[in-house]
């Protein structure tokens, strides 16, 4: 009987594919005091190299630990997204956010779903995106800029100051409640500048100056301001 020859399948065939070599990371976190109670959150993003491209540290008002994580993560992707980054891992000591994000776990809660979606939805316009869960000791430099931004906030003092990757400082918004229906235009605003305005004969007055070109096209998200 004439042995069967045997094919020699080389092993690449079944070896994963490789990821692409420019991959951006980012590190997020986010920090709340009462959960809910004074929050804020962290992003750093690195270049591939290693170096750090990116930083930012603030305050977000009173929320849950879940939503700063996603206010982090939001953030994240809205620089990318600004910067033409194309690629990008994520990676989080949140496992609530990873899994959520992977679509292992169900979003249940009425104000991470709005966060949840946007996130979701900017990360597909990505080329290449990943995000990993990681113990909380491989993200103590985004844990300690996250409690660094609340803390120089007294736990939720006006007035509060930003830490970000100008090494500047400015005053951040005040920030509605997120346990509720304004989560959505929360994080729509996270990475821009809010301002306050007056609605009159259907325009809106803003009560500060804009530091806008004539005919630029900017987004408006309307959160009413609650009346004592």
């Amino acid at each position: 009987m004439t042995p069967r020859r045997r094919e020699h399948i080389p092993s690449r065939l079944f070896a994963e594919p490789e990821h692409p070599a420019d991959i951006f990371t980012a590190e997020v976190d986010g920090a709340s005091r009462g959960n809910p109670g004074p929050a804020s959150y962290a992003v750093i993003i690195r270049r591939p190299d290693g170096s750090v491209v990116y930083q930012l540290g603030k305050y977000l008002g009173r929320a849950t630990n879940n939503v700063a994580e996603y206010f982090a993560l939001i953030t994240a992707l809205d620089y990318c997204a600004s910067t033409n980054i194309l690629r990008l891992r994520v990676r989080s000591d949140s496992e609530l956010l990873v899994r959520q994000m992977q679509g292992r776990y169900k979003v249940k809660s009425a104000s991470l779903k709005p966060l949840h979606e946007r996130a979701l939805r900017q990360s597909k316009s990505l080329a290449y995106f990943a995000i990993e869960h990681i113990p909380r000791e491989l993200n103590s430099e985004a844990d300690a800029l996250a409690n660094t931004a609340l803390d120089r906030t007294g736990e939720g003092t006006p007035g509060a100051r930003v830490l970000s990757s100008t090494g500047h400082a400015s005053t951040p918004r005040p920030s509605p409640s997120t346990e509720n229906s304004s989560s959505a235009g929360s994080a729509l605003a996270a990475s821009g500048r809010t301002i306050r305005a007056q609605y009159k004969n259907g325009a809106f007055h803003p009560t500060e100056p804009l530091n806008i070109d004539e005919n630029e096209e900017v987004e408006i998200v309307v959160i009413r301001k609650t009346r004592p």
